[in-house]
């Protein structure tokens, strides 16, 4: 099944790339009468209430998939996005031809939002919208609680929580809220999960494999794609590193990441090697300490689009070195291997990091949080240009077959659309 609509934003997704925010007038978004009138004339159209943490433009893993979510099912499907506001005060905006309704925020704990508006605001939104479906972005337990306040049974509501991942870092939270999972997943009609990996490491997805369903996130076909210029820069990367072995790594400097293990394996490298991580955190200056006793590990720090498809084209090794579940998938892996690189991975049980790139197949996986082992893989792919290009080719190929926006498009329209 295609996509809702044939064109494409800057981003590269379906719909229609439309960013604007809407006035007040009597209390009344502009746009929202237009709206009802839109979708009213087409009784039979389904209405779903999508619940993010955030949304765009916020940028995020979780608040990008709500948005690629939104934009397949485009307007075959009367919709609303349900958020915390990443600024100040409530609001409400159009995005992409769809109304988002976003709840300041008071306070933040342990990466939770808070606001006092919430919940308020949700129940009349369930009330006054009457969604046959609620698309619920996990995890966010703040928001969990009103939700099944305001399912109530009975309603005939169907519930879809997209998992995208447990609660890990925060254990005494992730044990406070062992009900309220437990809960949301007993009333949910569907889950879905971006691995089955996931579900098999998830305790909780583990008893409800019935209820699962595996939708890979997805990659912008668009977005990856390289002008003369891009090339030429990558070219001119490669002609500052004659004879060198390029490895690149990309993503926020948080301990989940891994880059730690990263920086110990290039010590062990011998002078072919040179190391360039992307990205910042708040690790960056430890990691960079780190860093100094081996000179051939630099860091190129944050890193527009053009920039770091230049460094994706000129590398010859991709390195993603996560070590916990808290990487779920791997958004930059595959990225990566779109553009034929092998990578060299963790083994992390649970994740999807290791369903996105197979070891032995599209690059090497080695036991986690072992930097000899990661330097050792590193250093077999140095040795043997064959088995690069064999890897690569073989990432290239598992992207663009599995992880692609209109492979994504095709399996959210199939279940919203076509399951009743």
């Amino acid at each position: 099944m295609a996509c809702a609509e044939s064109g494409k934003n800057d981003s590269g997704e379906c719909g229609t790339g439309e960013d604007r925010s809407c006035d007040r007038a009597g209390g009344v978004i502009y746009g929202k009468e237009n709206e009802a009138t839109q979708y009213m004339e087409r009784k039979a159209v389904k209405k779903i209430l999508h619940i993010s943490k955030y949304y765009y433009p916020f940028r995020g893993g979780t608040e990008q998939v709500a948005r690629d979510c939104v934009l397949a099912l485009g307007k075959d499907c009367w919709q609303i996005v349900f958020c915390f506001n990443h600024l100040k005060g409530d609001r409400e905006d159009m995005v992409d031809g769809i109304r988002v309704v976003r709840c300041g925020c008071q306070a933040r704990v342990a990466s939770q939002s808070l606001s006092a508006s919430f919940g308020r605001r949700l129940g009349r939104i369930m009330d006054e919208f009457g969604p046959d479906t609620v698309v619920f972005h996990y995890p966010n337990p703040f928001a969990a609680h009103f939700l099944l306040k305001y399912l109530r049974p009975g309603a005939g509501i169907r519930l879809l929580t997209y998992w995208h991942l447990d609660i890990t870092r925060q254990k005494i939270l992730g044990k406070l809220f062992f009900v309220q999972n437990k809960r949301l997943l007993a009333r949910s009609w569907k889950v879905i999960a971006t691995s089955p990996n996931y579900v098999e490491g998830s305790p909780f997805l583990n008893e409800i494999r019935d209820k699962c369903t595996v939708i890979p996130n997805c990659i912008s076909r668009e977005r990856l794609e390289c002008t003369p210029e891009t090339v030429e820069q990558g070219q001119e990367i490669r002609g500052r590193h004659p004879g060198k072995i390029l490895c690149l790594a990309v993503g926020r400097h948080v301990a989940y990441k891994g880059f730690s293990y990263l920086v110990r394996a290039g010590e062990m490298l011998d002078e072919r090697f040179e190391i360039y991580i992307a990205g910042e955190g708040e690790l960056t200056s430890k990691l960079k300490r780190l860093g100094k006793r081996n000179g051939r590990i630099h860091f190129l720090g944050r890193i527009d689009d053009m920039t770091l498809k230049a460094w994706l084209c000129a590398a010859d090794i991709f390195c993603f070195p996560s070590i916990t579940k808290n990487e779920a998938f791997g958004i930059a892996l595959a990225e990566a291997m779109y553009f034929g690189k092998p990578a060299v991975t963790f083994t992390i049980p649970g994740s999807g990091v290791n369903y996105v790139s197979i070891g032995g197949e599209t690059g090497l996986e080695v036991e986690k949080q072992d930097p000899a082992a990661y330097a050792e893989a590193l250093g077999k792919l140095g040795d043997h240009p064959e088995i690069r290009e064999r890897y690569g080719k073989a990432a290239a190929g598992r992207v663009r077959e599995h992880f692609m926006y209109e492979q994504f498009c095709r399996n959210i329209r199939e279940l919203f659309l076509e399951q009743e």
